[in-house]
Parts: structure tokens; sequence; C-alpha cells
């Protein structure tokens, strides 16, 4: 699909070339592209928000306020190409909450592209941070409004309106695109997006970073034109002191610091629109592990208020990190051949050369079955480091179906003697299994009886096939982190996060003691997660009553003392806690009911995706299209003395538009049985395959509809072309048959058969 995007784009800005823009106009210069063997794919991708006029018919394409004789053109595009649209203006507003950003992005586009008697669709392209989440997008025209809402899966079955697959999506897992229907030449578009996503840590600084590097063909090519750039910078993080401003990309004007917050303001005229990201990074200066409490008071479905505590590392590099016992269980099926595979090789080299030599491990890979590097846990010397790192290298995907439970239990059982050390499992997998629950139920239980020093399990998914809510719920209940790749180009990246978040941890067995045997509060985490150099540590839920006034934090440390810290309470003044921790609680309530089987967690999902507008498994993204009439005031009972006595109101009944779903779902056993390589689609049918469905499908209808269309095409999928030929003739024939038996039916209807 970003392949398709980017020929896309560049047929656009070809196209582009046809438009006139006068001669008071200045040239437009714009990014050369690298020759075609050097060109990534990611080169015409949205790089900021973006809005493009979606051209079929290039006949259209014309200045609206100057139309110039243009040459005719034979033809269509199919695909359609994408023109980016230039922009009049935009405001970027960030409001930083400890770990989490909210981003607001309002401007204004024109079509200057298209005549103004017709009209095309636009599609807009919103890219993304760290763990960027979709919160809503708002679209205003001179007729007409549009705005995405979150309805319950039981009220969008009654829509019969249902958009398009490429309507409304991801482009990629960080670039949400959402198309609205013809608008016509010439108009301004306003539109107002709204997003979530992570901050970065890193040896006690929080970093940002906000795609905002706009191309400059999307500069308004009229000199004339008033150009205006904002960025609004807001940052409230209460439970942390000694917050020092770092670094920042853009020419940032403080106006405002008090008791842990802080604003700053850019606002300025420009020539070109911002060509670089929006990057901003703060540090909470101290030096040892801290942590605080924010209270909020909430009036929701669930009429319970809402508690967080934060833990931070601290800044101290030197602190000590726990000896460790490692295994790495890597996914090694067919599916996980090319990419996926080498990045995990690589990741896993690069974890092996940041042990020490105390460190013991083994590697574990595993299809339908189960293969070890070594049969007991090898100390991490330099020696068996290289061996490892040459064994793995050595390993190629294998055929066969997946079996998790093996390999998981092999691991479980070389952790099960661990004394002086702090175990853990690393899994990486690219499919589904049909033991899923059955996995975690043996893993909880196993976890439970080994006591103090049971191993802390990380997972890490890759792509759409596997069931990310299961690796999620297994990462849960044994203290470990979760983290996945949807696109190929990240997994190594994210993978290296992910290790070197588990084997920095510092902090241990963490336990609260006032949720000791407290009813009235629900952590919703059942087990607490270990404490990382590379990431602050948040623990949350609901609480009924009053909260208790002293919270006690205790642990075990790197060098296996213990650790107690007294943590402070605070109200979480202009922190919307409930919006802040909204994404992770979505995705670990859907964890526990998918675990659970429980309708009461999918409906708390469904009831806090549709209030905090986060997409979610038990809900489905609208667009709401209402009208605009023009009424005269006196319809209000008030007149304007001067000026025009009409007010534009909307209509009454908006029509709901139910896009595709965007979840991610909760695995696929078809594909993983099959070994579909993520990012993969269904195998194409080959032409005669074609053939014979077509040929077959008038007299045999009545029959596929009673069958399984999809098991059908898989089968066509896999047959050899002498195969489908002969199946075909014979199928013709058949359906020659069934004609005559048809037509001598309707001429003599009284005959016998």
């Amino acid at each position: 699909m970003a392949e398709d995007f980017a020929k896309a784009v560049e047929d656009g800005l070809k196209l582009a070339k046809r438009v006139y823009l006068g001669k008071d106009s200045r040239t437009v210069a714009r990014r050369m592209a690298p020759p075609l063997m050097e060109r990534s794919t990611n080169w015409y991708l949205p790089s900021a928000p973006m809005v493009y006029a979606v051209i079929s018919d290039p006949r259209m394409v014309d200045n609206p306020d100057m139309p110039s004789y243009q040459p005719y053109v034979h033809g269509m595009y199919d695909p359609p190409a994408l023109i980016p649209l230039q922009m009049m203006g935009v405001n970027l507003n960030v409001d930083c909450y400890v770990d989490t950003a909210i981003i607001g992005v309002s401007g204004t586009w024109r079509i200057h592209c298209v005549m103004g008697s017709r009209s095309c669709d636009c599609l807009i392209a919103v890219p993304m941070g760290n763990q960027g989440s979709i919160l809503g997008v708002e679209v205003d025209l001179p007729t007409k409004s549009y705005v995405t809402q979150l309805i319950g899966e039981q009220e969008s079955k009654g829509i019969g309106k249902i958009a398009r697959p490429e309507d409304g999506g991801f482009l990629k897992p960080h670039i949400f695109t959402l198309t609205i229907p013809q608008i016509d030449g010439g108009t301004n578009i306003s539109i107002k997006l709204r997003w979530s996503q992570k901050l970065s840590y890193n040896a006690g600084r929080f970093s940002l970073t906000v795609p905002f590097c706009f191309p400059e063909y999307v500069t308004p090519a009229i000199k004339k034109i008033s150009k205006k750039e904002k960025i609004e910078l807001n940052v409230n993080s209460s439970v942390a002191n000694g917050i020092l401003c770092k670094a920042a990309s853009h020419p940032l004007k403080e106006i405002r610091r008090h008791e842990g917050k802080f604003s700053f303001l850019y606002e300025a005229e420009i020539f070109k629109w911002s060509n670089t990201d929006f990057c901003f990074s703060y540090s909470v200066s101290s030096g040892n592990i801290f942590g605080g409490i924010l209270l909020q008071s909430l009036y929701d479905y669930d009429q319970r208020d809402m508690f967080c505590i934060y833990l931070f590392p601290g800044s101290e590099k030197n602190r000590k990190v726990f000896k460790k016992e490692v295994v790495f269980v890597v996914d090694i099926s067919e599916s996980m051949q090319g990419r996926p595979l080498e990045s995990t090789k690589s990741a896993i080299s690069a974890a092996l050369s940041k042990l020490s030599p105390e460190d013991s491990f083994n590697i574990i890979a595993f299809s339908n079955e189960a293969f070890q590097f070594s049969t007991s846990m090898e100390l991490a010397s330099k020696d068996a480091i290289e061996r490892a790192s040459a064994w793995i290298s050595t390993k190629y995907t294998v055929g066969g179906s997946t079996n998790l439970f093996i390999p998981l239990r092999k691991a479980a059982d070389m952790l099960s003697n661990t004394c002086d050390s702090i175990p853990m499992i690393f899994l990486v997998t690219d499919g589904s299994v049909k033991d899923e629950r059955n996995i975690c139920h043996w893993m909880q239980k196993r976890l439970t009886n080994q006591g103090v020093l049971s191993p802390s399990i990380h997972t890490f998914g890759i792509g759409s096939f596997c069931n990310h809510y299961f690796l999620r719920m297994l990462a849960m209940i044994g203290r470990g982190e979760y983290d996945a790749a949807f696109d190929l180009d990240s997994i190594e990246v994210q993978m290296n996060k992910l290790f070197s978040k588990g084997l920095s941890t510092v902090l241990t067995n963490i336990t609260i003691d006032a949720f000791d045997d407290r009813e009235e509060i629900e952590v919703y985490s059942s087990r607490i997660p270990d404490l990382s150099l590379e990431s602050p540590l948040t623990i949350y839920g609901r609480y009924q009553g009053s909260f208790p006034d002293n919270l006690k934090v205790t642990g075990i440390l790197g060098d296996l003392s213990s650790f107690t810290m007294d943590l402070k309470i605070q109200r979480a003044k202009d922190i919307p806690l409930d919006s802040v921790l909204a994404r992770r609680q979505i995705d670990l309530l859907t964890a526990q009911a998918w675990f659970s089987e429980n309708k009461r967690f999918e409906e708390e999902v469904a009831k806090l995706s549709i209030q905090t507008c986060n997409i979610s498994e038990y809900t489905r993204m609208t667009l709401l299209e209402k009208n605009k009439m023009l009424k005269t005031l006196k319809h209000f009972g008030a007149w304007k003395k001067k000026g025009d006595p009409h007010i534009v109101v909307e209509s009454e009944l908006p029509e709901m538009i139910l896009l595709q779903r965007l979840s991610v779902g909760f695995g696929d056993l078809i594909a993983t049985a099959e070994n579909i390589r993520p990012g993969s689609q269904e195998p194409e049918l080959p032409e005669v395959a074609k053939i014979f469905i077509k040929t077959t499908s008038n007299y045999f209808g009545g029959i596929c509809n009673r069958c399984c269309c999809m098991g059908c095409s898989r089968c066509c999928s896999k047959m050899n072309n002498q195969c489908a030929t002969t199946l075909t003739q014979l199928c013709t024939a058949l359906a020659c048959i069934g004609c005559l038996h048809c037509c001598s039916q309707s001429c003599c209807p009284n005959q016998d058969d």
C-alpha cells in the first residue's frame, strides 16, 4: 500500500505541473527525487499532516481562479493520482503529561488544482509519532462539515452506508488516512486533527518528536498570500520536580513556568512551512528512584475515581542491574522468512553483546518443534556469545505448524532453579496458535507456584497475524513488557528497545502495601511489572471512597537488597488522567477481556473507547456528514443591523458512514497455518483459476453461496494450470447442460423432467 501511495503522489506531482498559477507566482522548489533504483518507498509518504486531491480524470486539473488552455489528456488514472494540496496556515498544539502527549493540529488547505466547475475526493493523511493513536478528525467546508465518531458494535450494524477500504484506515501503522468525498475546486478546507503519542525516555530525559516536516510543494506559489505558523507547547509533570528544558527544534519562547508546569510559544510569518519535525526534550533531575501518586475525581460511566502511580528509575547510569539468566524463544516458522527473521537475529546478537560475563543465557528456536542452542544455560563468555551468534545466524525458516507451548515449557524448565539472579524469557513470534488461553493459564499457575524468583516474560509480536492481546496478557502475567512491530522497517529498532528495557531491570517484585486486602481499590494490572532503567513504570486503576493517606512501595534492587519508599499523594491538577491513560487502559482491558472471555470487560472497553475517542476492538469509527443551511436571522428572533442578515446552521439529521475496521484483531490462525508472511496479502489467484470461477459462477451460484468462498479461493490459488484448465472445461460443459435445462423448462413449463 505504501508503494502504491508513493506512486500515486509521484503521478500527482507530474499532473500538477499542468496548473498555471499566474505571473505573480514564485517557482516552487521541489524536493528532487533520487534515481529510481535508490528511491525508498518512504520518499513520498507524508512526513507531516497532508491533504491530497484524488484525481481519476486528469481533464479536471486546472487553476480554479484562472482557467488556462490545457492540452487534451487521453485516459484515466487507475488507481487515482494524488496531488498534494497547498496549505494556507497551520497551528500545532502539544500538551505533555508525564510520558504522554496529546497532539492537536489545525490548518487550512485549498484545492488549487481542480476546476471550479468540477469536484474531487480529498484524502487526509495523518502521520503520528511514537505509539501514536488517532483521536479524531474534523473537517469544515462552506456547505458541509465532517467529524469522526466512535460507536458500539451493535449500533454499527444498523448503518447502511459503508466506506470502501481505501476511504479510511492505516496506510502504515503510524499513518492514518481518511477520504472526504466530492469537494469543489477552489474550496478552502479547514481541518482539525487530534492524536496521542508516547514520549521516549532515556537517562532521566523525556523526548518528543511530532511529524511536522512539510514538503516545499505544499507552500502556496502566490507570493502575496500570508503564511502563519504557530506552535504551542504545554508541559505538566506534577509528579516530577526539577524539570529542565534541554532542546527544541523550533525557536520556542517560554511564556509561563509554575510548579512543574511550563508553556512555550512560537508564532511567525514564514516564507515556507516547517521543514523539520517538531522535537522537544526535558530532563527530570534525580539520580535515585523516585515516584508519586496522582488522584483524579471522575464523573463517567464507572462512577469511581482514578489513581495513577509513577515510578522513575532516575538518571544514575551506574546503578547496579540484576545478574540475569536469559532465554530467547524465537519463532522460525516459514512466515518469518526474510526481513523478520534477519532483523530478529540481529537484535538477539546485539542483546547478547550487552550481557555481563556472570550472566547466563540460552536460545530456543521453534516452529512445529523446538531447537536449542545448548542443552543447559551457558555463561555469557565471549566464546559462548560468538558461538550463539553463529548458531542463530545459520537458522533458517522451517515449514509446518507453529507450536508455542513446547518451547515456553522448555524455557521455564531451564529457569526453574534460579537462586541469585533474575530469570527472564524473551518471546518473539509472528503467528497465532489455538491453545493461547491454555498457555496463559499454565504459565500463570507455574509462576505463582515458583514464588519470588519466577521468570519475567517479555513478548514481541511481528505483523498483524499474531494475537497481540495474547502476547500482552502473557507479558502481564510474567511481570514483563510487551512490544510489537507492524511494519517490517521497524522490527529491529523496536526489538532492540524491548531487549534493552528487559535487560536493564533495576527493581523487581514490586508491591504496594495499601493494595493488599482492599476491595475498594482495583489495580488494572494483575501483577506489577519490573522497573527498568529505560522507562518509567506506570501503575493505575480505580478506587471508591477515600484513598489511603500513606502508600509505601517495596521491591528488590539489583544487588538483591530490599527497597522501600514512601509515595507522595497529590491531586492531578490540569492533568486529564482518563485521557492520558486511555490508550494503555483499553489495550490492557481488551487483553483481560480476551483471556477471561468476560462480556463485562468488553462493555467497559467499549464505553471507555467512546468516551475518550480511542479506537478499540469493540467499537467502530464512523464519519458523520452534516449539511449546512443558510437561514435568515429572523428565524431566530434577531436581526443584524449591518452586514449579511444570514446565518449558517447545520441540518438536523447527519448522515453516518461506517469506516472499515481499524483495530488489530485477535490474530489469524489460518494465515499462521499457511505461513503467510507479515505484511503480505492473500495470494492472488492464477488467471486460469479466475476464469474457472467466472465461468462456473452462474450455474453454481446457489451452491457457492452455501460454501466457504475463501476456502474455494485458496483451493484455486494452489491449483496448477493444467488441473485448473481441465476443471474449467468440465465445469463449462456442466454449465452449458444447465443452461439447456433452464431453456427447456422456460419453453415447456408443463413438461415432465
